[in-house]
């Protein structure tokens, strides 16, 4: 089938990359355009716009895929299927209407609609995740779905394992899904309105590591935001104390107090003991926490 790719993300990326190996390679790759990224904060191009141009997609990058220059560029390419995946803009009308829009999205749909699926279905410990095909509309995340494939979530694993796991299955899933649009035999059933839960964007907030909550929620928490967001631990005096690894194990320690067991640290919550595994000093570079203290005195969480 003749498509057109609307995506931005590493995520999308992968999913890509599964597109340009298949039957239905993309006609035009939309993203948006480059934007100060990271620490550094260097204007850098989308993941996307990187690998259409090493693989010699043709490519526009466009502020909003609503413009009429951006509309042209998709009609002219005369797409069967516009194909959409962690792409960031909000797309109407008239370009919905346009033809089949197909949506990759990192969830058991209607569980976790919204910006942040796999962040959330980690922080809730779901025993299960995986990867939807929907049809695009203009409700969040509300189409209905074709195609499901679901993964167990594994008991350790953070976002950083998790996503391009998902990403993969994701670019299997949508080419799967071509295969049947081109036949004529994709089929596609309502989400159960009953069963939605949102996936609300991070917020900054949610990123401190609160240990009035239980060791097995915050552990959950830095899995999620391991490694792209990143949680942390206020100390005294305001610094942060980034924590990249940590696991829940059995304490008697009091909410906020902190002790060095075998080379480790402890900080006792809610329920339980937090074991920070990793950490990031402020200003410096994850390292194992039997080094961090090597050169650092145990931490004083702030009050």
């Amino acid at each position: 089938m003749r498509t057109v790719y609307l995506g931005t993300s590493d995520f999308a990326a992968t999913v890509l990359e599964r597109l340009a190996g298949s039957p239905h390679a993309p006609a035009l790759v939309v993203t948006p355009p480059d934007s100060r990224q990271g620490r550094g904060r260097k204007v850098s191009p989308p993941p996307v716009a990187e690998l259409a141009s090493e693989r010699g997609m043709e490519l526009l990058q466009a502020a909003s895929v609503n413009e009429e220059d951006a509309l042209e560029r998709i009609r002219a390419a005369s797409p069967d299927a516009i194909l959409v995946c962690a792409f960031g803009q909000l797309i109407k009308e008239p370009l919905l209407s346009l033809t089949e829009l197909l949506n990759v999205h990192p969830s058991l749909l209607p569980r976790w609609r919204g910006a942040a699926p796999i962040e959330r279905a980690i922080m809730a410990r779901d025993p299960r995740t995986g990867v939807c095909v929907m049809r695009l509309t203009a409700g969040l995340d509300s189409g209905p779905v074709a195609l499901r494939a679901e993964v167990e979530l594994g008991e350790d694993e953070d976002y950083g394992e998790l996503s391009p796991r998902l990403a993969a299955l994701g670019g299997d899933l949508l080419v799967e899904a071509l295969d049947l649009l081109a036949d004529g035999t994709l089929a596609f059933t309502e989400q159960d309105e009953g069963e939605v839960t949102y996936a609300e964007k991070i917020t900054g907030e949610e990123r401190r590591l609160d240990p009035t909550q239980t060791a097995a929620d915050l552990a959950a928490k830095v899995r999620a935001l391991t490694p792209h967001i990143g949680a942390y631990l206020e100390l005294e005096g305001g610094e942060r104390l980034g924590v990249r690894k940590a696991r829940a194990v059995h304490g008697t320690l009091a909410a906020g107090e902190v002790a060095v067991d075998e080379g480790g640290i402890l900080v006792g919550t809610g329920e339980g003991a937090l074991r920070l595994d990793v950490v990031q000093p402020a200003g410096g570079k994850p390292m194992p926490t039997d080094s961090y203290l090597r050169g650092h005195e145990p931490p004083k969480l702030a009050a």
